[in-house]
């Protein structure tokens, strides 16, 4: 197997990459369908061939060995012990290709993919609803961005990370040409500037609805949620407001995360939640009957807890991790997968049954345009979780350095004197954390297990210990 070792390559990924979306700069070479000529009927729900599951598993897991010594990337450890499996699929079809405003460039492009998935393995522990993530490439490589194991397992959803653009699949043919190197999402150089890449994700989605080559064993899907965060929510509200009125629906609701979301009023209900570092202005488009707006003070874009579970898997399958100087101590510990695994139970609900998730009051600004902060330096507003409510440091969505700090807030450990300021007591402590997280799950913006796995650390903690 071939390794992809040069982390360093993601220092050079510009911050309007990261923003805009890897690839969205990039000229195709096809010429627009005149407007008016004769097309096929919309048929985006379409859905894949299926080819698989791939042989190779986490490396050392000898029960799906391939002789070639592959495995997928990013390859999720410890799955076994929550009763899930993860298999790989390769997707062949032939997609319509797109321009950011929805005109149809061409109609029925070759290409092939993957998807990996991670569910239940038997249908006992399956609670009926898919997270289809759109992989993210921000950082040149497929990214799981949504993957939050605790959370997912827990409640027992199948999540499935589908590779839809060029960057991502480029990667993966180089790291792997062995297991990746029929890849291709670009009609053979035809489309490099991710044109097919909404028709490819419509069309894994439909396989998985249409449950196409078992890609989700023995499971059926009875709810199909969309999801993705950063560069990813922007490919999906191109998706969302352009494509999507023009074929036919996959999808029975969408999670935009720490990044941007639609503006059209469509049939299926859009969940959007951002964390400090992604809220700018105090201008926002209001919730209504299609549309709900979290915003969680304290949190970052790319806080401690993506770093912490990646680390490991970068270095295996990078030969590194990348690292950053950034001009404060990143990252922020302000859970933002917490608030994401209560939107997805709200959104699951909305979908199924029509109940509408609870509103979130917004982040403050001040009279300067500027985010409003208390005496500590912690953001006003928006929800509030327990490493908020109850802080034992100052968590922001802010930080500056190279290339992806903006992204990664800061975490600056309160001083002793701050600490013994807030907290006479340990058990005052405790029972502070308690009570904000037992505000948020009243509020419905954070799930009582989440809650429970809060008070169970401070308990832990030594906040406090020297006074009481």
């Amino acid at each position: 197997m071939v390794l992809w070792r040069t982390p360093l390559r993601l220092a050079a990924v510009s911050l309007a990459t990261v923003l805009l979306g890897a690839g969205a700069g990039a000229g195709a070479t096809a010429t627009a369908v005149p407007a008016g000529t004769p097309g096929p009927a919309p048929r985006a729900g379409t859905p894949a061939a299926v080819h698989g599951p791939v042989a190779g598993s986490v490396p050392g897991d000898p029960k799906a060995a391939d002789p070639a010594g592959t495995y997928p990337w990013l390859s999720a450890p410890g799955l076994a012990r929550a009763g899930y499996v993860e298999e790989e699929f390769y997707l062949t079809g032939d997609a319509d290709a797109y321009g950011p405003t929805g005109e149809r460039l061409a109609d029925d492009v070759p290409y092939t993919t993957r998807v990996v998935v991670r569910r239940p393995g038997s249908p006992a522990r399956f609670n009926g609803t898919v997270l289809t993530e759109w992989q993210n490439v921000s950082g040149g490589y497929d990214l799981d961005a949504l993957w939050a194991p605790d959370q997912i397992m827990r409640a027992g959803y199948a999540w499935v990370g589908v590779s839809a653009q060029r960057v991502g699949v480029d990667q993966l043919r180089e790291w792997s040409p062995a297991r990746y190197g029929g890849l291709d999402v670009t009609g053979q150089g035809r489309f490099t500037a991710d044109e097919m890449s909404y028709d490819v994700y419509a069309q894994a989605a439909a396989a998985l609805r249409a449950g196409t080559g078992k890609v989700l064993g023995p499971l059926r899907a009875r709810t199909l949620l969309g999801i993705g965060a950063s560069q990813s929510a922007g490919r999906m509200t191109v998706y969302y407001d352009h494509v999507l009125p023009q074929t036919e629906p996959v999808f029975d609701g969408y999670g935009f995360v720490v990044g941007s979301a639609p503006g059209r009023r469509g049939g299926e209900p859009v969940f959007h939640v951002l964390s400090e570092t992604d809220v700018r202005a105090p201008v926002r488009r209001a919730d209504d009957e299609g549309y709900r707006r979290w915003e969680v003070a304290g949190a970052a874009h790319s806080g401690r807890f993506g770093q912490a579970y990646r680390e490991p898997l970068l270095t295996r399958d990078l030969g590194a991790a990348p690292t950053f100087s950034c001009d404060r101590p990143p990252y922020s510990d302000v859970p933002l997968h917490h608030v994401i695994a209560a939107a997805y139970a709200h959104l699951e609900r909305w979908v199924e049954r029509g109940v509408l998730p609870p509103a979130a009051p917004p982040l403050e600004f001040a009279a300067d345009g500027t985010k409003a902060r208390d005496a500590d330096g912690l953001a006003r507003g928006g929800i509030r979780l327990p490493q908020v409510e109850a802080p034992t440091a100052l968590n922001t969505g802010d930080n500056t350095g190279e290339t992806f700090c903006v992204l990664f807030g800061t975490h600056l450990p309160f001083t002793g004197e701050q600490l013994n300021r807030l907290y006479p007591s340990h058990t005052r402590y405790v029972a502070r954390v308690a009570a904000a997280g037992a505000s948020a799950v009243r509020e419905g913006h954070l799930l009582p297990a989440d809650a429970a796995a809060d008070v169970r650390d401070a308990a832990s903690s030594d906040v406090g210990r020297d006074r009481g």
